[in-house]
């Protein structure tokens, strides 16, 4: 199969919060979103009683390989099937599927990097119940990259948050706010923007982007006087950065570069810290938008919510940031595509 060809695989995320309901609810309007051929990795038995509760008409069939995915009628959910440990009670957490999730995760890598998929999309976990069965990652991104490294392959994440044609990559993310001066440096901006500009060209057919990249300070620490990191890291990280030709612009004041007029001058900015890149990426899109992870020898999107356990089994669940995840993987599949064969014919 052809990287176009392929299917995408979803996994179905912590089962017992949303990630089934909006997979399920995604399905019912497949023809309606124009989503690309996927299959879900997972307890199709959850997937049904999830469907059911939420009144949706879903067909669920078990698979043995993605192959066997495209063979089946449009109708129906292809599902390679993984079991629960313990029963499954729409938002009710139990830490004997921890299992489950992380099978998923690593059953959906191992596919990706077989080529066997198109890329990966991947429902939210829940990290608590994941650390109680030994997890010890900080997160979704740092097990994917550990998996493919294990696979013998290279693997330098970066998160890169989407919505509404605006793109935003933090480069420190989940410490305190008190701790980011001392974690930020000229390598980190060097090493993730060059990953960035790389990928944005391979997944996203953007040849030479056009980057920004916000201060650290209040006015970008306005000529020192509001901070230095500024003079000290930022702005020789961007002598690096022009020296290696990329459109670099910056450091820029973080209040003035996401407004309407601006967000037309670049197509990425890169940002200080976590909430100087979500912001505004939720302002605008926060019932779409999207994560995706440069920097992994496959593709990968994930919703850009949690698992939202209040909402689970209501029918109140929206699945627009699954379906943007959807589309944002087969478009970045068909970008790779087209690329590999431009370059094959050079």
């Amino acid at each position: 199969m052809t990287s176009t060809e392929a299917p995408v695989a979803v996994t179905m995320g912590e089962p017992a919060g949303i990630g089934p309901d909006i997979t399920v609810t995604a399905w019912a309007r497949r023809a309606e979103l124009g989503l690309p051929p996927l299959l879900v990795i997972g307890d199709p038995d959850v997937l049904v009683r999830r469907a059911s509760a939420l009144g949706l008409d879903v067909t669920v069939e078990c698979i043995g390989s993605p192959a066997a995915a495209l063979a089946l009628s449009g109708g129906t959910l292809p599902v390679l099937p993984l079991a629960a440990a313990a029963p499954v009670t729409a938002g009710t957490l139990d830490p004997r599927n921890a299992g489950l999730v992380l099978e998923a995760i690593e059953r959906a890598v191992a596919l990706a990097l077989d080529g066997e998929v198109s890329a990966v999309v991947t429902n939210p976990i829940h990290k608590h119940v994941l650390y109680g069965a030994g997890f010890r990652h900080p997160g979704h991104t740092e097990f994917l990259a550990e998996l493919a490294r294990a696979a013998g392959r290279e693997a330098d994440p970066v998160m890169m948050l989407m919505a509404q044609g605006l793109r935003t990559v933090p480069v420190t993310i989940h410490i305190p706010l008190k701790d980011i001066p001392g974690a930020l440096t000229a390598e980190a901006i060097v090493a993730q923007t060059r990953i960035v500009a790389r990928d944005l060209a391979r997944c996203f057919a953007i040849p030479r982007p056009r980057i920004a990249v916000t201060g650290l300070n209040p006015h970008a620490g306005e000529n020192g006087s509001l901070g230095t990191e500024e003079r000290d890291i930022i702005e020789p990280a961007l002598e690096r950065l022009r020296a290696d030709g990329l459109d670099v612009r910056g450091p820029l004041p973080a209040d003035t570069v996401f407004h309407e007029e601006a967000r037309a001058t670049y197509d990425v900015c890169m940002c200080m810290y976590h909430d100087q890149a979500l912001i505004p990426v939720k302002m605008l899109g926060f019932h779409d938008g999207v994560n995706c992870t440069l920097g992994l020898p496959f593709l990968r999107t994930s919703p850009d919510h949690g698992t939202a356990l209040a909402l689970a089994g209501t029918g109140c669940a929206n699945p627009s940031s699954l379906v943007a995840a959807l589309t944002a993987a087969r478009d970045m599949a068909a970008a790779v595509h087209r690329g590999s064969i431009s370059a094959a014919g050079r």
